[in-house]
């Protein structure tokens, strides 16, 4: 989940008539589908549809509603740019924030990477981009498709955007007594799950096969993934549709995200985002409110007047409670088979937290490393992040915990100090457990548990980033190695290739042959005895590890159920 500077909390029956045209020689490619016909374009010898719409524009009497799928069309359009991003506040670490081609509430767009049209049946793999569920966006350089596709040319890559923000994520239910934005808290999966259904509909005709599709995210796009897996729509007399039962994707890989990114309607009524956009506004009717012009919704979702808080950077995430599609309590949900036929990769990076203290380029701590102002600087914006994002803080969560259980967190605090001198990063470790690996160890425990058909596998990130030592293997390293993006250096450093071959060719083998074992390196499947995880390590090497960091898990086991759900 990327944030500010360096800051990321991130109809199978349907037959396709049209048919699929191919551009010969040097000219643009061509597709024709159910909702249009797509003019492409070639990048580095690998065909791409940008900026494709798979819902209407959420504008008017859509805002804060479910998406409303496009309609079926035969005319042409131009597919060789990004759509805009989703509205959110520009950040130096958020790419897709500084999209040329704009922010707007109209965001709803796919794109798609393929190497050669001609060819049929091909796995798909359904990006899903982290953001904290306020940031980010497919316009992103670091998630260019063509990377993966021209390494793995019997792929095909397909990236949507979502609302993100309080535009996707905001919960609205004391001040809607009619239920008429019931959805509003959950409306950005809403949109992944309807870019999925344009998958399932379309990506036929681009050479994709509907019926082997592989959704991965990082973040709060991990999130994501297992919040799909979970995810069920009550239709009403139509009875109750589950999206993880393997009709919309097979395979599923979450990275540095799980079921714990979510929030309560107790929780969200603390936060405030609901009053404060309606304070701003001077209104107290959400549906006044969702009327509004785009230009006036702006002007309050940027509103810094009066020292008062900008609503576009209130951290929101989905909306945990009998009422949403997650449920109450999602953990429960997968391990009572919610997602237990899809196959299942879930994991995390060594040094997660430390990404959340400052932009890893900050020229502040920059200019005083191996001085001693670098310590308490470093305190310092520790401390300013803590404060910001309530729930990250260690003594909030200890606060919930029982004396056995802070004591086993004093434990685990002094097992660090043979690994870590310094006492920031002995925190963090245990932050990471809390909120990162604990709760993917859960949901593979989980997965695993419900016995289905669903296979499950683990990993453990442990490339340091190269540029700044300090920041260790944080949160979204990884992200240029699944890519392949051997240029995108912002949170790797410098991309070492054998571990970009590895892990991107892990990734794809699953979503092709169901199975990551990769170039010679077995990976085995996840179990609660043995709990075997693959690690890629910081010295290029790949091994398995049984139960990894067992005492560690161990010790904050019985407080993980604090949670699992902040």
């Amino acid at each position: 989940m990327r944030k500010n500077n360096f800051i990321k909390i991130n109809g199978l029956l349907f037959i396709l008539a049209a048919s699929t045209l191919v551009g010969c020689g040097n000219s643009d490619p061509k597709v024709t589908c159910s909702t249009g016909t797509y003019i492409g374009s070639i990048e580095s010898s690998v065909e791409s549809f940008k900026g494709i719409h798979y819902a209407k524009a959420p504008v008017g009497d859509l805002r804060w509603k479910a998406p409303v799928p496009v309609d079926e069309s035969k005319q042409t359009f131009e597919a060789k740019r990004f759509g805009k991003s989703a509205l959110q506040t520009k950040a130096d670490s958020e790419q897709a924030s500084m999209n040329p081609e704009g922010l707007s509430e109209d965001c709803l767009t796919l794109n798609i990477w393929t190497k050669d049209l001609k060819k049929k049946n091909k796995p798909v793999m359904f990006w899903i981009h982290g953001g904290a569920y306020s940031y980010g966006g497919t316009s992103d350089p670091l998630y260019n498709g063509k990377y993966i596709v021209n390494e793995h040319p019997d792929v095909l890559l397909v990236t949507a955007n979502y609302r993100i923000g309080p535009m996707g994520f905001i919960d609205f239910s004391e001040y809607d007594p009619d239920g008429e934005y019931k959805t509003s808290g959950y409306n950005g999966l809403l949109d992944q799950i309807t870019a999925l259904k344009w998958v399932n509909k379309n990506i036929e005709a681009f050479g994709g096969n509907p019926n082997n599709v592989t959704i991965f995210g990082e973040s709060a796009g991990g999130g994501s993934v297992t919040q799909l897996l979970v995810s069920q729509i009550d239709h009403g007399k139509d009875g109750i549709e589950e999206i993880g039962d393997g009709r919309l994707f097979q395979h599923a890989i979450a990275e540095s995200g799980a079921l714990n990114f979510g929030m309560t309607h107790e929780r969200y009524k603390q936060l405030g985002a609901a009053k404060l956009f309606l304070d701003k506004a001077g209104l107290t009717n959400v549906n006044d409110l969702a009327h509004l012009t785009e230009e006036r919704i702006r002007e309050l979702y940027f509103d810094k007047s009066n020292d008062s808080d900008v609503i576009a950077n209130i951290a929101v995430t989905p909306l945990l409670a009998e009422d949403s599609i997650t449920g109450a309590d999602p953990y429960s949900r997968i391990l009572n088979g919610s997602g237990k036929n899809v196959d299942l990769i879930i994991g995390t990076t060594k040094d997660e937290n430390r990404y959340f203290l400052d932009d890893v380029c900050d020229p502040a701590l920059r200019s005083v490393l191996g001085t001693p102002e670098y310590e308490p600087l470093l305190e310092k914006k520790m401390g300013l992040f803590a404060k910001a994002m309530t729930g990250m803080k260690l003594e909030n969560y200890l606060a919930k915990c029982n004396e056995q259980e802070k004591a086993n967190a004093m434990t685990f605090l002094e097992m660090q100090k043979d690994k870590e001198p310094n006492e920031i990063w002995q925190k963090t470790a245990l932050l990471n457990e809390y909120g990162f690996r604990g709760p993917a160890i859960k949901v593979a425990e989980n997965h695993y548990r419900a016995g289905g058909t669903g296979k499950t596998y683990m990993y453990y990130f442990q490339k340091k980033n190269t540029t700044f030592d300090w920041i260790g293997a944080c949160h979204a390293s990884e992200l240029s190695y699944v890519f392949h993006n051997l240029e995108d250096e912002q949170f790797s450093g410098t991309v070492v290739p054998k571990i970009a071959d590895q892990m991107c060719g892990a990734w794809t083998n699953f979503a092709t042959n169901h199975n990551p074992t990769y170039g010679g390196v077995t990976w085995p499947e996840y179990n609660d005895t043995t709990r075997k995880t693959m690690f890629f390590n910081d010295d290029a090497t790949f091994e398995v590890v049984s139960d990894p960091m067992k005492t560690e898990r161990e010790l904050i086991a019985s407080s993980l159920r604090l949670y699992v759900n902040l």
